[in-house]
C-alpha cells in the first residue's frame, strides 16, 4: 500500500451528467446552478471526477471558486438565446433526438476547429490525408492517438471541446501508428513529436507504448524530442502514483530517456490549487526521477486565472517542484470564448505583472501567445509610436519559419481578444506576412520543400567518465 491509499481515491470514477446528482456536493448547489449545468452540458462536454470534486473545488466559494468555474459548465458559456432554447427543451422533457438536433446546431456556430486545424494542418502522404496528424510548423508533428481522445476531466474553456461531443466529423484521431511512423521516416527534418488530444495519459501503459516505442528506433533518430500534452497531473495525479500501471508508465518514460531522446511532459496547470496536494507533488517527483522534463502551460481565462497573483504563484511553485514554466496562452476563438476570453491588452498586463514578481528561474515562460492561423503570435506589449498607440507583436512560431522573431505592429484595440480582430498599424493595408500567405500554403509535407539536414544523435560512449 502506498502512503496515499486511503487518503485519496485510487479508483478513477468519472462524474458526468449521468451520475453527478449522486454526488453529495451536487446537493449543495443552488437549483439555478444545477439547472445551468444540466442545460449547458447538453451542448458542451462535461466530465470531472471524485479527486477534482473532493480535493480541488472549494464548495464554500461556489459558484465563484476558480476550480468550479474550470470544471463545471456555467450558464454564460452559451449565448442567452441558445441557453434559453435548450433550457426550454430540457424543461419540457424533449426527446433525445430534439435535444441533440439543437445541440448540434449550436455547436456548429462555435467555431469547432479554429486556426486551420482541419483545413490546413492535416498532412498528406501518397495522396492520402492523414487524419489524426497535424503538421503546421516545420520541426513539429502532432499526433492524436485514438485511444487518448478523452480526459480525466474536461476544462470548461477547452479549445478542443469538439473532440468530446460525439460528432464524428468533428473528431480528430488516428488509429494507425504505421502511417505515422512512415510519415516521420520520410520527413527527416521533423525533430519533435507531440502526442496530444484529448489526453494521451488517459491511455493504459500498453496502449501508450504502442505509439511511443516505434519512435525510439535508429531509423527515426532525427526525432529527438517527444512531448506528451496532458492535464493528468492536475486532474488525476494518481496516474503516476497509485494506478495499477503507474510504475510501467514511468518505466516507459525511462526507456525514452535511455534511448537518447528528450521527453517533455507538457503539463497543463491552470490554477495554483492544482499544484497544492501532496499526491500531485509526489507524481511530479516520480516523473522527474525518470529523466523526463515537465513544462507547464495554460491559457489565461476569465473567472479562473485572470489575476497576476495566480500566475506568479503558479510559476514560483512550478520552479520549486522542478518544473519549467513554458507558456501563457490566450484563450482560443472557439467554443465558449465569450465567457472566458480576456482582452489582449489585459492579458499582456497580467503576464507582465506576474513576470515582474518572479525570479529569473521562472522567466522561462513566454506569452501571452495566440495559436492562430499564421502561427503563435506573442503580445509583447503596447507602445505609442509617432502618436499612434499600437500593439507590439512577434511570432514565436510561424507557418513560415522566416517570420519567427520579427516584431510587427497592430492598431491598439481595447476590445480585441484575438488576432483576427487586429488591423495593421501606421496605415498599412496588410501585415508583413500576408503576402507570403497569398503566394503559398506552407505545406511541409509536400516534396517541393527543402528539408534541412537532420543532426544525428550523439554516439553514446560506453566508457565511464
Amino acid at each position: 500500500m502506498t502512503p496515499f491509499e486511503g487518503q485519496y481515491p485510487t479508483r478513477y470514477q468519472a462524474v458526468t451528467l449521468q451520475n453527478v446528482a449522486a454526488q453529495p456536493e451536487w446537493q449543495r448547489l443552488d437549483p439555478e446552478i444545477r439547472e445551468a449545468v444540466e442545460v449547458v452540458a447538453r451542448v458542451l462536454p462535461f466530465r470531472t471526477n471524485i479527486y477534482v470534486m473532493r480535493e480541488l473545488i472549494d464548495w464554500d466559494n461556489v459558484p465563484d471558486d476558480p476550480m468550479f468555474q474550470l470544471t463545471f459548465p456555467q450558464r454564460e458559456m452559451l449565448a442567452p438565446e441558445d441557453f434559453n432554447a435548450m433550457r426550454d427543451l430540457v424543461r419540457r422533457g424533449a426527446s433525445r433526438k430534439e435535444i441533440l438536433a439543437l445541440a448540434n446546431e449550436i455547436r456548429f456556430k462555435l467555431n469547432p476547429h479554429p486556426a486551420g486545424q482541419m483545413t490546413h494542418n492535416v498532412p498528406e502522404m501518397d495522396g492520402q490525408r492523414l487524419w489524426g496528424m497535424q503538421h503546421k510548423y516545420r520541426e513539429t508533428v502532432l499526433f492524436f492517438p485514438a485511444q487518448g481522445q478523452t480526459c480525466h476531466a474536461y476544462c470548461t474553456y477547452c479549445f478542443r471541446w469538439a473532440q468530446f461531443v460525439g460528432i464524428q466529423e468533428l473528431k480528430f484521431e488516428a488509429k494507425e501508428v504505421e502511417l505515422f511512423v512512415e510519415y516521420l521516416r520520410r520527413h527527416t527534418f521533423v525533430t519533435d513529436v507531440l502526442f496530444t488530444g484529448g489526453d494521451p495519459m488517459i491511455m493504459k501503459s500498453k496502449a501508450l507504448r504502442k505509439y511511443v516505442e516505434p519512435l525510439l528506433t535508429p531509423e527515426l533518430s532525427h526525432v529527438r524530442d517527444i512531448r506528451i500534452g496532458t492535464k493528468s497531473l492536475a486532474y488525476w495525479p494518481q496516474r503516476y502514483v497509485t494506478d495499477a500501471d503507474a510504475d510501467d508508465v514511468l518505466r516507459l518514460f525511462e526507456q525514452v530517456v535511455k534511448a537518447g531522446r528528450h521527453l517533455a511532459i507538457m503539463a497543463h496547470f491552470s490554477h495554483p490549487r492544482e499544484l497544492s496536494t501532496p499526491i500531485v507533488q509526489e507524481a511530479i517527483r516520480r516523473i522527474r526521477e525518470t529523466g523526463a522534463e515537465i513544462r507547464t502551460q495554460a491559457p489565461v481565462v476569465a473567472h479562473v486565472n485572470d489575476d497576476p497573483e495566480a500566475w506568479a504563484v503558479m510559476w514560483q511553485e512550478s520552479v520549486r517542484l522542478g518544473m519549467v514554466p513554458y507558456y501563457m496562452f490566450i484563450e482560443r476563438d472557439t467554443g465558449p470564448k465569450g465567457y472566458f476570453e480576456v482582452p489582449l491588452y489585459k492579458a499582456q498586463e497580467i503576464f507582465a505583472e506576474a513576470y515582474q514578481r518572479v525570479s529569473g528561474l521562472a522567466r522561462t515562460v513566454r506569452g501571452p501567445s495566440m495559436s492562430c492561423w499564421p502561427g503563435k503570435v506573442r503580445v509583447v506589449g503596447t507602445a505609442t509610436i509617432k502618436g499612434e498607440r499600437v500593439f507590439v507583436l512577434e511570432f514565436l512560431q510561424g507557418r513560415n519559419p522566416d517570420w519567427v522573431g520579427k516584431p510587427f505592429f497592430a492598431k491598439f484595440d481595447p476590445e480585441a481578444t484575438w488576432f483576427d480582430e487586429l488591423k495593421p498599424a501606421f496605415g498599412e493595408e496588410k501585415f508583413f506576412f500576408e503576402e507570403d500567405i497569398e503566394e503559398q500554403e506552407f505545406h511541409w509535407w509536400e516534396e517541393t520543400h527543402e528539408t534541412p539536414v537532420a543532426i544525428p544523435l550523439p554516439i553514446r560512449s560506453s566508457v565511464a567518465v
